[in-house]
Order: structure tokens, then sequence, then C-alpha cells
């Protein structure tokens, strides 16, 4: 998938394979360790992009909504997945730093919903964002669709600091 070229244009997601399909997409495209931010409205599909996001890294644990507990940690055969919601945090400013650059140097991805405060913060992030369609004539409920609002090339999570290397963690450690 070429995220640069699906900026132009809103993703249709009528199906849960087309969601699937986008999270495989996606996970080809972002690099170890990668923030990801998720918005959009409730209902709008960032709980169930993730599960498929974790369905696609090996994750056996059911995947829920972290909103109440703030953070869910599931463990894949490529990393773990690190998932965080910032809904009651007020767009997620308050993540930035330690924890949040800790999670991104260990983890496989780092998924934060309602997260758009954290991308001054963290230019590096890639953002994803869902919304409804208006139904065609006739449909019964409005269309789900995603469009890559931030995309980057092969880059590490560098933190809020911006004074964090990229590379890998055996990479930073040096030789």
């Amino acid at each position: 998938m070429n995220v640069g070229a699906e900026a132009e244009r809103a993703i249709p997601l009528t199906t849960l394979a087309d969601t699937e399909r986008l999270a495989g997409e996606a996970l080809a495209a972002l690099p170890p360790g990668a923030l990801l931010v998720l918005s959009g409205p409730l209902g709008s599909g960032k709980t169930t992009f993730t599960q498929a996001l974790a369905s696609r890294l090996g994750v056996e644990a059911p995947v829920t909504s972290p909103t109440y507990t703030l953070v869910h940690e599931y463990p894949s055969p490529e990393g773990t997945l690190v998932h965080l919601d910032a809904y009651r945090l007020g767009g997620g400013a308050g993540l930035a730093g330690a924890m949040l650059d800790d999670y991104g140097w260990r983890a496989r991805l780092v998924v934060v919903e309602w997260g758009e405060g954290l991308l001054e913060a963290y230019p590096e992030a890639w953002q994803l964002a869902f919304s409804f369609a208006p139904a065609a004539p006739g449909g019964a409920a409005p269309l789900r669709q995603a469009r890559w609002l931030r995309t980057h090339g092969p880059t590490r999570h560098t933190g809020g600091s911006g004074g964090e290397p990229t590379g890998t963690p055996g990479e930073r450690a040096g030789p």
C-alpha cells in the first residue's frame, strides 16, 4: 500500500473485510514502534480497526476499548500492541512524555484513539481519521470511511522531546 497516495482519498469501509484489509496494509507500512493516532466520532470504527490490527499481529486476547482503563497491552509474535484511549484526557496531550515514549521503544505499535493532542508533540506520528459518509439513496445507514492524514517514511517513534534518536532499540544502544 502506498499510504501517501491513500491520503488523497477516503477509503470506504463498507464491510469488516475492508477494515481488515486496511489494517493489513497499514501494518505493512508502519515501522516497529510507530505511533498511530486514530481520530473520528464515536462509532466510526477506531476500536474495530485496532481489533483488526491485533488480529493481523497474531494477538489472541480479545481487544476492547481502553476508555476506562486508558491503556491495554496485547502481546503478539511481532511485539506488543499498545492500545490507549485519550478520550477522557482531552486529546492525549497528558500522555506525552516518559510513559508514551517508553511504549514506543518497546512496542511493535502504539495506537492512540482520540489522541489528536499528541500530534504537535510527536511530529513522526501517523494519523488515520475515521468518519461517516452519507448513505447512498435507499441505504440503511451511513457508511464508514477512513483517510490517512499523516504518513511518514520508515522511522521509529522518537518521543515527544525530539531529542531521542531514530532507529531500533538495539541501534540506539550503540556498539
